[in-house]
């Protein structure tokens, strides 16, 4: 998991560096066509098997909603400090939360209705309303976060029967082809080094998916989860480095304050996973 945090915050680096010269829509269809030929080896290695799955609408349904929240991500990196895209960004599972209420009929008792409530106040610290304009930047990546709330909901469906590479393999073949249409709307032939970054959006992006499905099936994501927030500080030192991006404290505390609640949800949803394996055990 922490070796996922450095890809992706690579990846959002570079998306944030091309999109000084290339429209975001763009750099998302180029991240997701070399994520696909990146992903051609285990492809092959597997064979037609890795694309069998009796949930083919699911996956289509997934990728349809995932690009729109694509899109608005990318956009967002191209006008927003990374550190506050990566914190703002930990909102999605809270966001899920919310989300199964109303769509799975799930019963959220207290403690879990308190985490999710403190992840969003971390969100008012940031955005700091009234104090000062909300960023439109912010707004997109919270957007984003709700929109792949759905996904993830989907993701649990789907992990009950398909593997995560075969995840992983739809989802990148359709996004590819999902996100042409809007790359065609805003076309500016890339040059040079344009090339290149593309070459490692893609294979960033595409080791951190791969990384992360490997993490959790190797061990429980209350593990695994807390090292995720590294990709606040990746973020924060790529955005300083590269881009003279200063975080300030209350994104800082934000960040905080998000992750716990959103850790603290996943974790209390493992718990009821176990009693209920238990009890129907």
């Amino acid at each position: 998991m922490l070796v996922s945090t450095v890809f992706f915050a690579s990846m959002h680096a570079c998306v944030r560096y091309l999109s000084e010269d290339i429209h975001p829509f763009e750099i998302a269809f180029f991240r997701n066509l070399f994520g696909v030929m990146f992903l051609a080896p285990f492809i092959m290695r597997n064979g037609a098997r890795l694309l069998r799955t009796r949930h083919f609408n699911w996956h289509l349904l997934r990728a349809g909603i995932n690009v729109f929240a694509m899109l608005i991500f990318f956009y967002a990196l191209s006008i927003t400090p990374l550190a506050t895209v990566q914190a703002l960004s930990f909102t999605a599972p809270l966001f899920t939360t919310v989300l199964a209420v109303f769509l799975l009929g799930e019963r959220v008792r207290f403690r879990r209705w308190a985490a999710v409530l403190a992840g969003f106040v971390g969100v008012l610290i940031i955005l700091r309303p009234g104090a000062q304009p909300i960023e439109f930047g912010a707004i997109l990546v919270l957007l984003s976060a709700a929109i792949w709330a759905l996904t993830m909901i989907i993701i649990k469906r789907l992990s009950n029967t398909d593997s995560p590479l075969t995840i992983t393999a739809y989802v990148t073949l359709f996004l590819t082809v999902m996100s042409l249409p809007p790359a065609l709307w805003v076309w500016s032939w890339p040059d040079g080094w344009h090339w290149f970054w593309f070459v490692v959006a893609g294979f960033t992006g595409t080791m951190g998916q791969l990384c992360v499905a490997k993490a959790f099936a190797y061990a429980d994501a209350t593990l695994v989860l807390p090292f995720d927030f590294a990709k606040i500080i990746w973020g924060a030192l790529l955005g300083f480095l590269f881009f003279g991006e200063y975080v300030s404290a209350y994104t800082w505390i934000g960040a905080v304050v998000i992750f716990g609640g959103a850790t603290y949800v996943a974790y209390r949803e493992r718990q009821i996973e176990k009693l209920k394996a238990t009890s129907t055990g």
